[in-house]
């Protein structure tokens, strides 16, 4: 290349336009996924094409596929967008601590319990905080951590994934929730050997507490549990429980909200040690913000004491 013949180099709506066309694979997808008019995306797509000299998609009348050099490309344009994410995040934090928009995801079996402390909190300590929130299952928050559309999470742990640090917050026992007439409610101490022969109710595929409670069980010496009753939330799961069908584990932060509905139900108590679950916030490893996250969550352990939960790294 002689000097003076400059490459013409892609824009980022380009690059945002094409990254989202990777990852759903329909324009119509992709563009409400980013807040652009499909023929725009379409456009920023070709244009992107056009000043690369690069075929990335191959468009049928059913479906849009990546072609070999798209995939690679939408590699190297998702690690564009994310390093032009911490770079915003980065001028952010230097600005002014706490201050700008704050996107927190947080799962479904936590938000409607915790939710009020955390806003509380951030209301009364962090008023120029702009914070938005997010209610996801796991997968799609952990998906929009890396990919940078959310800045931090607030669910169970651990994760286990590469690039994401975790920020315990507090241990929580599950309890047993069960129809009056069941043989285990109301009563304490109860081992974990007897989830081997209950009926227990479960979350839809997808929700981590699902998975924990499936872990449970598996801990207690089952590994088979037939699935014939399913809910989308918890409330749904414990109205299930008050008309016989079976029985469900909850943790103690939703156990209040969740049983003051019905009063056709029991709660049980597991012996020491109880099956817990952790909470944590997770962020991207070396996030700019990270100090700024590390203080949110000291203060939230602070915040989240009056609750029956254990704090991590506190007495209780």
């Amino acid at each position: 290349m002689t000097v003076g013949n400059k490459r013409r180099q892609p824009s980022l709506a380009q690059l945002r336009a094409f990254a989202a066309v990777a990852e759903h694979l329909h324009f119509r997808d992709a563009a409400g996924a980013i807040g652009m008019s499909q023929p725009a995306l379409s456009g920023a797509v070709s244009a992107l094409e056009e000043t690369l000299g690069v075929t990335l998609l191959e468009r049928t009348t059913r479906k849009v596929l990546l072609s070999p050099e798209g995939e690679r490309i939408a590699v190297r344009a998702k690690a564009v967008l994310g390093e032009v994410g911490a770079l915003l995040e980065e001028a952010e934090a230097v600005r002014a601590p706490f201050t700008g928009v704050l996107r927190l995801g947080v799962i479904p079996t936590v938000a409607p319990y915790l939710l009020p402390t955390v806003l509380r909190l951030v209301h009364e300590r962090y008023p120029h905080l702009d914070l938005q929130v997010h209610e996801e299952q796991t997968t799609s928050l952990l998906d929009g951590l890396t990919s940078g559309r959310l800045d931090l999470l607030l669910l169970a742990v651990p994760l286990g994934v590469p690039g994401v640090s975790e920020l315990p917050l507090f241990d929580e026992d599950f309890v047993l929730v069960t129809p009056l007439d069941h043989w285990l409610g109301g009563r304490e101490g109860i081992p974990r050997e007897a989830l081997r022969e209950l009926n227990l109710l479960l979350l839809d595929e997808g929700h981590c507490l699902r998975d924990q409670a499936l872990d449970i069980c598996r801990e207690a010496g089952r590994d088979d549990v037939p699935v014939t009753t399913t809910a989308a939330g918890l409330s749904t799961l414990v109205q299930l429980v008050a008309g016989g069908l079976g029985v469900t584990l909850l943790p103690r932060t939703a156990l209040t909200v969740e049983t003051s509905r019905s009063d056709q139900l029991l709660t049980g108590y597991f012996a020491d040690p109880a099956p817990t679950r952790r909470i944590a916030l997770a962020m991207r490893a070396g996030a700019a913000r990270g100090a700024e996250y590390e203080e949110l969550a000291a203060a939230l352990r602070q915040a989240l004491r009056p609750l029956s939960v254990r704090v991590v790294g506190q007495d209780t």
